[in-house]
């Protein structure tokens, strides 16, 4: 029985050594798994600025009709809404009381050449007599007097001709431009005031102004510019001008900068530009509604990269890259417009970096990444003014020069 005792003593203290062992070791710790992102060096590009503006295309040259003659309308000779070219005529006052003016005035001119043909023939006879003291000093001056008189009156005589003449021309009104006139506000029958009816309206049409209201700071941008040398004032300068109608999906209307006005307006803070726009088929219509990107700076070297690799910090945009020791890095960026559908990166980075641009949310500074290299191709072809885009380019855009 004590043996019994003894072999299972000697059998149970194996298993509790065993026991202790296990209770007052410790685990080992596993290694961090480093977090995995995707990288990638920034493209390289030379970039040109583009500022969007809203605006409205007008006739450079826009005409209410009004006669300068009054009188009845005899005859309307266009069709409603028609182009017309300039000296094309266009209604016909009655002419028939102008002419009987003009015949008067040419009676009166006949009148005076007779007049003053006989008080020349008189004041010669006159000379002659005062040769030969047969009259006085004084009668001789009279005579002398007649003729200047008379030739006054010829001359007036002769200007109320050329008056008559006038008003007989104006009885048939042209068109003093050529473009699309509206509908006639007078029918043949109604009486129309010298200067005062309104006859119709015609506005040119090639080529046509594109006109825009641009904020004090774009201005001021622009002078800064131009003095640095960076990029030519519109006022001095045709910079191009790219535009898009409300259902077009491209910039495909090309323009040019004309006029810059001379005052910032107080009220609005903004300053009236247009651009000249080419318009031989007379597509365009004053009133029509477009959007327009005006040149807004000079060539620049920039480097691109994705949207969603750029973080917000409050007030500052930050990046990540992976620096020496495969560990994660933040920068503050200065971002600039979109290219090739990339972010435009001013300053905060260089183009050796290695950008992290899948993952970026998940790190902090110092973090041990473990990155994938993947290579950065454009996300659209370049928007430049130079080919039409296939889409309509986001505001203040710049394209690769």
């Amino acid at each position: 029985m004590i043996a019994l005792h003894s072999r299972r003593r000697r059998a149970l203290v194996p298993f509790f050594v065993a026991l202790a062992a296990s209770g007052c070791s410790k685990p080992v710790p596993e290694a961090p798994t480093r977090q995995k992102v995707t990288v990638a060096t920034p493209l390289e590009r030379e970039v040109v600025d583009w500022d969007e503006y809203v605006g409205r295309f007008e006739a450079i040259e826009d005409v209410q009709l009004r006669p300068r003659v009054s009188g009845t309308i005899d005859r309307v000779l266009f069709a409603d809404g028609q182009a017309v070219r300039k000296g094309q005529p266009l209604f016909v006052i009655d002419p028939r009381p102008y002419r009987a003016t003009l015949g008067q005035a040419r009676a009166q001119v006949a009148k005076a050449a007779a007049t003053l043909h006989n008080a020349r023939s008189e004041f010669a006879r006159a000379q002659r007599l005062l040769a030969t003291q047969a009259i006085s000093r004084e009668e001789y001056e009279q005579k002398q007097a007649v003729v200047g008189t008379t030739a006054a009156d010829l001359q007036a005589a002769q200007e109320n001709v050329r008056n008559a003449l006038l008003n007989l021309e104006f009885t048939t009104i042209r068109a003093p431009v050529s473009g699309r006139i509206s509908d006639r506000r007078v029918s043949p029958g109604n009486y129309a005031s010298a200067g005062e009816t309104v006859l119709s309206r015609i506005v040119s049409t090639d080529p046509i102004w594109f006109s825009f209201d641009g904020a004090e700071s774009l201005y001021l941008k622009y002078m800064r510019q131009a003095r640095a040398g960076e990029r030519g004032s519109s006022r001095t300068a045709a910079n191009p001008v790219d535009i898009q109608l409300a259902d077009e999906p491209t910039y495909r209307w090309r323009g040019k900068m004309s006029f810059v006005d001379n005052t910032i307006d107080g009220n609005s803070g903004t300053i009236r530009a247009h651009a000249v726009v080419s318009n031989p088929d007379g597509f365009l219509t004053p009133g029509l509604f477009g959007r327009a990107r005006l040149l807004g700076s000079g060539r620049y070297k920039a480097l691109l990269i994705p949207d969603e690799a750029i973080l917000t910090d409050q007030t500052r945009r930050l990046v990540y890259v992976v620096g020496a020791g495969g560990k994660a890095e933040n920068k503050v960026v200065e971002t600039g417009p979109l290219v090739e559908r990339l972010r435009v990166i001013r300053r905060g980075i260089s183009a050796r970096d290695r950008v992290v641009i899948e993952g970026a949310t998940l790190l902090q500074p110092g973090m041990e990444v473990d990155s994938r290299k993947v290579p950065l191709r454009p996300r659209a072809q370049d928007t430049s003014p130079n080919a039409v885009p296939e889409t309509a380019p986001l505001p203040s855009e710049a394209t690769a020069g």
